[in-house]
C-alpha cells in the first residue's frame, strides 16, 4: 500500500493546535462542552457530539435515539423525560427493561444505590436485585409483572400490536394511574413514538407470557410492523440523525432503517447525522461496538455524514450533553418537529 501523500504538507498536518482548558470563564455547560472541542480525546468527542446535536436541531431533521443498558435505574430517567418534552428526538428505540423500570418509577417506586460486592445471595434472600451498583424490590418488581399481564388483557385481543402502539397505549394508561411523569407518559403525551425490538426480552414479556400462562391474555406483537413503520420515518424529512446511548438491539434496529428503505426504493441514502456514546469496542466484532464508518459500508450512514463517536460510559454522557443543550432554548424553540398521530398505524406530519 502508497502511503506517500504529497499533497499533504507538515503545515497541513499542524494546523489546528490543541487549547488549554481554563476553568475561568465558562458561565453554562454549554461553554464548557464547546471548549472541549478544543481540546482532546473522549472530551473532545464529547464537545463534538454536542455540536452535531445542536446541527441535527437547526437542521431540517428527523432525530432517532437508541438507548440500552439500565439507564432508568442509574437515573436518567428524567433526561429522558426532558428530551421528549422539548423535542430533542422525535423518536426513542429501547429495551424493555428501560420501559419496565421507567413503569416502576412512574408508580412512584424507587431503584437503590447499592455496590457491586455485596452479597448476592443473601440479596436473593432478601428478594432484593442487583444492577452493577443499583438494587431494586424484586417483590414490588412482580407487582408490575401482574399489572402489566392484566392490562395486555384489556387489549383487543384478536390482532397484533406493534410495540408502538402497544407502548402508546400502555404510557396513556399509566397518565390515569401513575404518581409521576415518566418517559411512557411524556411519550403518550408528546406523541413521541417509542419502539422495543426485543420486548419480549424484559419484565413486560415476563408478564404477559405469565398472565397468558394463567390464561389471560393472547396478546401478540407484531414487529415487522415495527420495523416498516420505522423506516417510513427515515423518508418524513430529507435528513435523519441518530443518537445512541450504548449499542444493542435499539441501535441495530435504529440502523436498519436506511437499509429498509433502500431495499423499499424510499429514496434515502443513509443517517446524515450520527452520535454514538459506547463503551464496546468494535475489534470484538459485535455491533455494540462497530463504529460508523463500518455502518457505511452497509449504507446505514450517509457517505458525507456528519459522525461522532465517544467512548464514554453514558451515566456521564447524557446529563452533560442534555443539560448542555436545554441551555440552547432559542433554538429549541425555532425547531419545527414532525407531528405523529398515534393511532393503530403511525401517520406523519412532516
Amino acid at each position: 500500500m502508497n502511503h506517500d501523500h504529497p499533497s499533504v504538507t507538515k503545515e497541513d498536518l499542524l494546523r489546528i493546535p490543541t487549547e488549554p482548558f481554563d476553568p475561568v470563564g465558562p458561565g453554562s455547560l454549554s461553554d464548557v462542552l464547546t471548549r472541549m472541542q478544543s481540546t482532546a480525546f473522549q472530551g473532545k468527542q464529547l464537545g463534538l457530539a454536542y455540536e452535531v446535536w445542536k446541527k441535527m436541531l437547526a437542521d431540517d431533521c428527523l432525530i432517532m435515539m437508541g438507548m440500552s443498558g439500565a439507564m432508568v435505574p442509574a437515573g436518567m430517567r428524567r433526561l429522558v423525560v426532558r428530551m421528549i418534552e422539548n423535542r430533542l428526538i422525535d423518536c426513542l428505540v429501547s429495551t424493555g427493561a428501560n420501559f419496565f423500570h421507567d413503569l416502576h418509577e412512574t408508580f412512584g417506586h424507587k431503584h437503590y444505590q447499592g455496590s457491586p460486592n455485596v452479597d448476592d445471595t443473601l440479596l436473593a434472600r432478601h428478594m432484593v436485585d442487583r444492577m452493577y451498583d443499583v438494587l431494586a424490590d424484586e417483590k414490588v418488581f412482580r407487582e408490575h409483572d401482574y399489572w402489566i399481564g392484566r392490562f395486555a388483557g384489556t387489549l383487543d385481543q384478536s390482532r397484533p400490536y406493534t410495540t408502538r402502539e402497544f407502548l402508546y397505549l400502555l404510557g396513556r394508561e399509566l397518565i390515569k394511574e401513575g404518581k409521576q411523569e415518566g418517559i411512557l407518559t411524556a411519550a403518550a403525551k408528546a406523541g413521541v413514538p417509542l419502539y422495543c425490538p426485543a420486548i419480549g426480552d424484559s419484565s413486560i414479556g415476563i408478564g404477559i407470557a405469565c398472565d397468558r400462562h394463567l390464561g389471560g391474555n393472547a396478546l401478540m406483537f407484531d414487529v415487522v410492523g415495527d420495523v416498516i413503520e420505522t423506516s417510513y420515518l427515515v423518508k418524513v424529512r430529507p435528513a435523519t440523525g441518530v443518537v445512541y446511548f450504548g449499542g444493542g438491539t435499539p441501535k441495530n434496529f435504529i440502523q436498519q432503517t436506511e437499509v429498509t428503505g433502500m431495499i423499499a426504493d424510499f429514496g434515502v441514502h443513509g443517517h446524515k447525522y450520527a452520535i454514538q456514546c459506547v463503551t464496546d469496542s468494535p475489534q470484538w466484532g459485535g455491533l455494540s461496538g462497530c463504529t460508523f464508518e463500518e455502518a457505511q459500508s452497509w449504507g446505514k450512514i450517509a457517505e458525507d455524514a456528519q459522525m461522532v463517536t465517544c467512548h464514554v460510559d453514558s451515566t456521564i454522557a447524557m446529563p452533560l450533553l442534555v443539560t448542555a443543550l436545554l441551555e440552547n432554548e432559542e433554538l429549541i424553540r425555532n425547531r419545527k418537529p414532525p407531528k405523529f398521530k398515534m393511532g393503530r398505524t403511525l401517520d406523519v406530519e412532516a
